[in-house]
């Protein structure tokens, strides 16, 4: 996918990418950005790292692409940092876009400064060991969203949606689509429109309206 289609999916964010991919690929985990207001998007270069073990983060550098999201796992979450400051460095210097890890990270506000965008289920000091052979490029599945080498991760201050990277153009279309719908619904409702009255809700909560009418006039 070219690099402004890339740009194109981060600017639009998960949120909206989510909706209009069919409400498919939520990451449904409690994320940390680690550098807030970032966005990104990139194919996902997937890391399966043995429990309590982050040597393939150590492996990955070694053949992570620039503009690549890592995305960093264990067969089980757990609170153990599988990425610091030091890791974040080289992933900087090889020109990662982001990275998605369903463990922890430690250096927190280091991290923070260093604007590598990175969002963590947990930080944590706790620190791995780097003894198991893990694998790379395995598919992982995240907060109920499995998630295969190459397909699209998208990361904001929302959390993260996947986008399966033979769907990428038909989602990057819908999305761009309902963006500029949703423009249009923004000038209206700041112009004074209501959405129960726009989306023809008003007959679904007529009763209720009246009653809290009443209610504020009794």
């Amino acid at each position: 996918m070219r690099l402004e289609d890339l740009q194109r999916f981060a600017e639009l964010g998960v949120a909206t990418v989510y909706e209009a991919s069919g409400r498919q690929g939520l990451v449904d985990l409690p994320l940390h950005p680690l550098t807030p207001g970032s966005r990104v998007a990139g194919p996902a270069r997937t890391v399966l790292c043995a429990q309590g073990d982050n040597l393939m983060v150590h492996a990955v550098m070694a053949v992570a692409q620039p503009g690549e999201v890592l995305v960093i796992a264990m067969p089980e979450a757990q609170p153990v940092a599988l990425v610091g400051e030091l890791l974040a460095t080289q992933a900087l210097r090889r020109g990662v876009a982001g990275m998605l890890i369903d463990a922890a990270v430690r250096d927190a506000e280091e991290l923070g400064r260093m604007g590598l965008p990175i969002w963590a289920r947990y930080i944590r000091a706790r620190g791995a060991e780097r003894k198991t052979l893990g694998r790379l490029g395995v598919p992982l599945t995240l907060g109920g969203t499995t998630i295969h080498n190459g397909d699209i991760v998208v990361l904001d201050a929302d959390g993260a949606v996947v986008v399966a990277a033979q769907r990428a153009e038909e989602v990057l279309q819908a999305a761009q689509a309902r963006a500029q719908r949703e423009a249009g619904l923004r000038e209206q409702f700041a112009a004074g429109v209501l959405s129960i009255d726009l989306y023809g809700l008003r007959p679904q909560v007529e009763e209720e309206l009246s009653r809290a009418m009443g209610a504020k006039e009794g």
